[in-house]
């Protein structure tokens, strides 16, 4: 599925990056993979993928 339209990151890539950096900010796991927020319509919807990765580690 994808999480972000404007820089096309998928769930997978957000879990993945959130693994190598457990920071709960999109913004610091978007850095991980080299992007930032554009829009910011994708956050909330990045932040719960966050939240659920950090629950379940």
């Amino acid at each position: 599925m994808v999480v972000c339209v404007c820089n096309a990151i998928k769930e997978k890539d957000l879990r993945a990056a959130f693994q190598q950096c457990p920071s709960q900010r999109p913004h610091d796991v978007y850095a991980k993979l080299g992007r930032k927020p554009k829009c910011g319509q994708c956050l909330q919807f990045a932040q719960s993928i966050i939240n659920a990765e950090a629950a379940s580690a």
